[in-house]
């Protein structure tokens, strides 16, 4: 508990005390903080706070701890406020079980200037990170299903293969294999409905009433006897038909219309007749409108994706694998994530995903040359030493922010060392992932149809690639000088 909570006073100590923190909650690798005043954290200070993997400024700031330890930061620092994580928290808070003097920082956050805070927030108010912000919002808190389903799904399809090729027998392991798939399709096959309660907590419509939109998109009740006909082209509507994207864009507009409702329908009957008039009406919207149309939009992007793998393949390949890091620093890599879910929903897999999973391997690969380059600067080898291993297993952030993107040049040979993984993957085409959730040593569960050696084969060059590329261009000379831990 020291280790967490000495943590969370560095962090506190540098961003103006508890005062200046209004909500705290976490991702997997992130405590999320939500400031009153951004401009009274010192930044750079934070930065240099022992366990600060790297700091990440948007419209919450984002201080980087790594797996694991996020979660119980993140407690310390809303047990330090006295209220729930994820609750706001009131001005002038103090927790009684931790004095506050070791905040060092007293200034309140009543007399933190307005006028700053007006500035960041129109600097942040842009369509493209509101858009951003958004998809991140709905599928964070999805994270950890993912990565316990997409890990259940990959130990399911080891067992149903060992079975198929007679090196499993007897009806035990076929039931246990249905066992881990029945508590695996608990995401998978309700998917619209976690994603439509997230996105009317995010748009500000009842969670309630997004679920039953999302649920609505399943078609619970329709049959081939008695379908429901697509207006647009005659067939049956197919059940998910416009997968998540649809979704979504239904839960928006379900936000606008009761957002609508609650300011004309009377306090006496609101409850009833908004509930009931938004769901209608953005359900019948939802099936006669909006899955026709995110159909139409999912299936051009499958063949979208299928034509540049297809006529690119490895430069394809190259190109992808080499830009994901930047989306990620850019915190554009949470609007893949309804992209993967579409292509699973169509195919059964996602293609793009092993070739994105190739940046974390560079970063692995230019880790382990900084490693060898710079074994004389200790702090540098001990941040390594912690991101190192998550990053094996798919989690690159900590090496992200923590080694390779301070020091420059790290960060783009790791870039080069992923274009070469997602050429090799790009060569040999039709990788796929049967689910998401899992990326680095972990997604060779997930790949299907046997060529778990082509996503195998590569992660070692992305290694190989990320390596070579830091050891001989990527090493800052500030780097390889000698420093004490």
């Amino acid at each position: 508990m020291a280790k967490e909570k000495d943590l969370a006073l560095g962090i506190l100590d540098t961003i103006g005390g508890i005062q200046n923190v209004k909500m705290v909650t976490h991702c997997m690798t992130r405590v999320r903080l939500t400031l009153r005043d951004l401009e009274a954290a010192d930044i750079e200070q934070l930065k240099k706070v022992p366990g600060v993997m790297g700091v990440i400024v948007e419209s919450t700031l984002q201080v980087i701890v790594g797996p694991g330890l996020v979660g119980k930061v993140a407690q310390v620092i809303a047990n330090i406020s006295g209220v729930e994580m994820g609750e706001e928290i009131p001005l002038n808070t103090a927790s009684s079980s931790i004095d506050s003097e070791q905040t060092s920082n007293k200034m309140k956050a009543s007399q933190l200037a307005s006028e700053n805070k007006k500035k960041y927030k129109e600097r942040n108010n842009t369509p493209i990170k509101n858009f951003l912000k958004s998809i991140s919002h709905i599928f964070i808190p999805l994270a950890p299903a993912f990565v316990a389903a997409g890990l259940l799904a990959g130990i399911t399809a080891v067992i149903a293969n060992l079975i198929t090729s007679g090196h499993l027998s007897g009806d035990g392991w076929q039931q246990f294999s249905l066992i881990l798939n029945v508590i695996k399709n608990g995401i998978f096959s309700y998917m619209a409905i976690f994603v439509g309660i997230n996105s009317a907590r995010e748009f500000g419509a009842s969670p309630s009433l997004g679920g039953i939109i999302g649920g609505a998109t399943l078609l619970t009740g329709a049959s081939a006897e008695l379908p429901i006909i697509n207006l647009f082209t005659g067939d049956p509507l197919i059940a998910g038909q416009g997968g998540i994207i649809g979704v979504v864009l239904a839960v928006w507009i379900l936000s606008l219309i009761e957002k609508r409702l609650h300011k004309v329908i009377p306090n006496s009957i609101d409850l009833i007749v908004t509930s009931f008039i938004s769901v209608l009406v953005t359900g019948l919207l939802t099936i006669f409108v909006i899955m026709p149309f995110a159909g139409f939009v999912a299936s051009y992007l499958l063949t979208a994706v299928n034509w540049i793998l297809d006529v690119g393949g490895a430069l394809s390949g190259f190109l992808l694998g080499g830009i994901w890091l930047v989306m990620v620093m850019l915190g554009m890599h949470h609007i893949m994530t309804p992209i993967h879910i579409e292509l699973i929903n169509q195919t059964g897999v996602t293609i793009l995903l092993p070739i994105l999973a190739m940046a974390g391997a560079g970063q692995v690969g230019a880790a382990l040359a900084l490693w060898v380059r710079c074994y004389k600067n200790k702090p540098l080898i001990n941040i390594i030493k912690g991101a190192l291993p998550v990053g094996v297993m798919g989690i690159g952030e900590p090496l992200i922010y923590g080694v390779t993107l301070p020091l420059g040049k790290p960060f783009v040979t790791a870039c080069l060392g992923a274009g070469f993984g997602g050429a090799v993957i790009g060569y040999f085409g039709n990788v796929g992932a049967i689910a998401i959730g899992a990326s680095g040593i972990e997604m060779l569960l997930l790949i299907a149809d046997g060529k778990w050696w082509i996503y195998l084969l590569g992660l070692i060059t992305a290694y190989f690639f990320g390596f070579l590329c830091t050891y001989f261009f990527g090493v800052p000379k500030e780097a390889r000088q000698p420093k004490e831990a």
